[in-house]
């Protein structure tokens, strides 16, 4: 929507191009607009296109659509469910289609549901990322899983690794045949016991997964 200053100056260019000869018509198509949206302008009026009244469709759902629905959704059977599921459910197991899957949102949002309902986890914030300063070997350490290539296709080795944060050294690694937590657990105490950092505090960590 185009603001009331935008038009002010848009009224002024188009009179100053005028003055100088130009047409109204085409001094409105420099500016893409036409000659009775410069004259609604240059009159002052308000836009009440956000008043507008406009009709209402006639696939529209009724007042009491709408109440089924959050009946629906306030049901013990899927009270915690998304509406991506609801619909296809009903439609599955009781041959019922009341509203498509965006009108169930649509509802929802309405009636502020749409983030929490049923047993549902309220959304929570999450705050800034945890933050350690470094300045010790043996401080803080982190380990990674790499897939290595075989020479048969889908076929991988794994290759953990530890790395000191602080030195750039390589703790400790190992190559598998497969990926487990058995293994995550045996080269990191093998790390631990190596550099004898049992009694002493020690951070790990990973990017995507939590460590064992």
């Amino acid at each position: 929507m185009i603001s009331t200053s935008d038009r002010q100056d848009a009224v002024k260019l188009i009179d100053e191009a005028r003055a100088e000869g130009a047409r109204l018509h085409a001094a409105c198509a420099e500016l893409g607009i036409g000659t009775n949206t410069y004259r609604r302008w240059a009159r002052g009026d308000q836009d009440r296109r956000p008043q507008a009244v406009r009709p209402v469709p006639r696939h529209a759902l009724s007042p009491e659509e709408r109440q089924q629905v959050l009946e629906i959704c306030h049901s013990p059977e899927f009270a915690s469910l998304p509406p991506g599921q609801i619909v296809p459910r009903l439609l599955d197991e009781e041959g019922l289609y009341v509203a498509s899957e965006s009108s169930y949102y649509r509802i929802l949002r309405a009636h502020g549901e749409q983030h929490h309902r049923g047993r549902a986890r309220a959304p929570r914030p999450k705050g800034d990322p945890q933050r350690h300063r470094v300045t010790r070997p043996n401080a803080c350490w982190s380990w990674d899983v790499t897939y290595l290539p075989t020479p048969v296709r889908g076929q991988f080795y794994y290759l953990y690794m530890i790395v000191d944060i602080y030195s750039r050294k390589i703790v400790d690694a190992e190559v598998f045949d497969q990926e487990s937590m058995a293994n995550s657990s045996e080269v990191i105490q093998r790390a631990v016991l190596r550099e004898g950092c049992i009694n002493q505090p020690l951070v790990l960590h990973a990017d995507n997964t939590a460590p064992p």
